[in-house]
């Protein structure tokens, strides 16, 4: 559970809404399976439903998807296997994620691309920043998969580092069991309190999980906001993207 002290973040009550024109929306494996190994229909069709319902409204949507549901790499390390190979497991895990999502939108009536990191022609394209840009001007989703098409990265870093590639807005931080940054763990303290913003630096001082330091500080050095909030509930996604008051926003300043 993500924890801030008071102290360590700049905080601001009523923070101005942002309502972004590209985003790029970071959606945990775990989401996709439910909680459970394996891929869920229904949470993946509730998914696509909302980011169809973003895109109708004229706001141009990539994705980045996590593999969590199927294999993660750090974890498989633990249990003896070779990191390298144990990573690129998980680059595979998101693949399968980012096809499942790919229907689903396509059901909706939205045309989809999936860009991976790894070459793999029979089922997705090459990433290609001006090509995703391109996508999304003619209103397409853009779904990036396996990663970095490296071990060792995060797709929160990834997530970032995509963002800045294709000159999104806004980074749109979706979490499993955690409605935005809070002061205290609400679990063990019920005096905490959700915070609305934040300042990157708050969080990095305080060396708080929200998403890894890598991705932060992409985000920091170039001013690049990014809003934490929940994966539960049928309309998070679409809220979030209408500049609604939802989650936890950062922000360089």
């Amino acid at each position: 559970m993500t924890m801030v002290t008071e102290q360590s973040a700049t905080v601001d009550e009523n923070p101005p809404p942002m309502r972004p024109r590209r985003v790029v929306l970071k959606l945990s494996g775990e989401v996709f399976g439910g909680g459970a190994v394996g891929v869920e229909p229904d949470v993946v069709q509730s998914l696509a439903k909302q980011i169809a319902t973003v895109t109708r409204r004229g706001i141009q949507v990539a994705v980045v998807v996590g593999g969590g549901n199927f294999f993660r790499g750090a974890e498989l390390q633990k249990r003896g296997m070779d990191r390298n190979r144990a990573d690129y497991m998980g680059m595979l895990g998101t693949v399968m994620n980012c096809l499942a999502l790919q229907d689903f939108l396509e059901k909706e009536g939205i045309e989809t691309r999936v860009q991976t990191a790894i070459t793999m022609a029979q089922v997705a394209e090459p990433y290609l920043p001006l090509r995703a840009i391109r996508h999304l001007e003619k209103g397409r989703v853009v779904i990036f998969g396996a990663g970095a098409g490296m071990p060792y990265f995060s797709t929160d870093t990834v997530t970032a580092q995509r963002a800045l590639e294709i000159h999104a807005d806004m980074v749109l931080m979706s979490k499993n069991g955690v409605d935005g940054v809070y002061t205290a763990d609400p679990r063990i303290d019920p005096t905490a309190r959700k915070l609305e913003t934040i300042t990157f630096q708050g969080v990095l001082q305080r060396g708080l999980r929200v998403a890894d330091q890598a991705a932060f500080s992409l985000c920091e050095e170039n001013k690049l906001p990014m809003l934490v909030f929940g994966a539960e509930g049928d309309d998070t996604i679409v809220r979030a993207c209408a500049g609604e008051r939802i989650g936890t926003l950062i922000t360089a300043d």
